[in-house]
């Protein structure tokens, strides 16, 4: 069989990184066979230290280059000093700082597959920019888990958009940490901070579950759901109900806001008991296309419904369009998770190594 060749440069080692780096150890001699690609993972990053081989890191130290407190150009300049082509990284962290450096990384050979949200929620001059130079360079830009974990959210709704039919609304519930406080506080009689803490202790939720329950998180999905059909909303565009109290969003620390997160339990009891008889409570992203607004709220809907049907920590997202008017397409599935996500991004990577690989037998012919 003729073999393409990927190398790989992983940035990124807690949950999802790690996670990867053994997915890709159990599936590399399996898609080297089905596939015909030969993925070498040449380097892996963390924030302090990077480790390097030309030939593709093994458990071996052997002829390792390790670069401590590294910049950037030194780890690019240690790939080109090799002549290696077919170069993809991988942006596994939540780094401003990274992701700021596509361009850079970009402009010198690499394609980039991200988990990373922040580049396609920066503001739209800067991702407008971003494409600019993916377009300047010939490269490709992957980053389906931004939404959905492992699901072919962005994917389908991009083909969806590509092939003329026009997205009319996008809706669902997009957070699988929130979905499982929700589903679990609607069906259990117990509090709603006892429900957040579980999913805490779960790894359902950020370390500082604030961050998921401010909805900036399901606002900065919605956003790249908006550009992906060609809206060129901003963040601050974005109507957002936080489903904390005022006196809960300060800047105090975690351990404080956990101490004195009981405080969400009254409100939230009350929102539960006094909703219709057979409705449960789901906390949801909803982009109103003929409208323009984009909203994340906590809503009440039948138990029967699309949305109401939701169990653990699942996600769903509902596709509106000119064909799918009456009856929506609809996406679920493990919408979080360190293992649909890694295994997301390995998916994107046999994606750009495909296209790869197609590119040069069309040119050889």
């Amino acid at each position: 069989m003729n073999y393409k060749t990927v190398h790989i440069l992983l940035f990124g080692t807690g949950n999802v990184g790690n996670t990867f780096i053994q997915q890709f150890k159990e599936s590399v001699e399996f898609i080297k066979n089905s596939s015909g690609i030969k993925l070498k993972l040449i380097g892996i990053a963390n924030s302090q230290k990077c480790w390097f081989q030309k030939d593709g890191l093994t458990d071996s130290e052997e002829a390792l280059v390790l670069l401590e407190n590294y910049e950037i150009s030194e780890v690019i300049n240690l790939v080109k000093s090799h002549n290696l082509e077919n170069l993809i990284a991988i942006d596994a962290t939540a780094s401003k700082e990274l992701s700021d450096n596509y361009p850079y990384l970009i402009n010198n050979g690499f394609h980039i597959v991200a988990a990373n949200k922040i580049a396609n929620t920066n503001s739209h001059a800067e991702y407008r920019n971003l494409r600019d130079v993916l377009k300047e360079n010939n490269k490709i830009f992957k980053y389906e888990t931004n939404v959905g974990a492992g699901l072919p959210v962005i994917e389908t709704i991009k083909t969806l958009y590509e092939s003329g039919d026009q997205v009319t609304k996008i809706r669902g519930v997009f957070s699988g940490s929130l979905s499982y406080i929700f589903n679990t506080f609607c069906q259990e009689t117990v509090s709603f901070s006892a429900v957040v803490k579980k999913a805490l202790r779960l790894g359902y939720t950020e370390p500082d579950p604030r961050i998921d329950l401010s909805g900036k998180d399901v606002a900065r999905k919605l956003l790249i759901l908006a550009r992906e059909i060609g809206l060129s909303f901003e963040f601050d565009q974005i109507k957002i109900k936080s489903l904390l109290i005022p006196s809960l969003e300060n800047n105090t620390s975690k351990n404080w806001f956990l101490r004195n997160m009981s405080e969400l339990d009254k409100p939230f009891e009350t929102a539960k008991i006094t909703q219709k008889p057979n409705h449960v409570l789901r906390y949801i992203g909803e982009l109103d296309v003929h409208n323009k607004t984009l909203e994340v709220k906590l809503i009440s809907t039948p138990e029967n419904s699309t949305l109401g049907q939701l169990t653990g920590a699942d996600t769903i997202f509902e596709i509106f369009t000119t064909s799918y008017r009456q009856t929506p397409l609809v996406i679920r599935g493990a919408g979080a998770g360190k293992e649909v996500t890694a295994r997301g991004v390995l998916s994107d990577v046999i994606k750009i190594s495909k296209e790869l690989k197609h590119l040069k037998m069309a040119n050889a012919s």
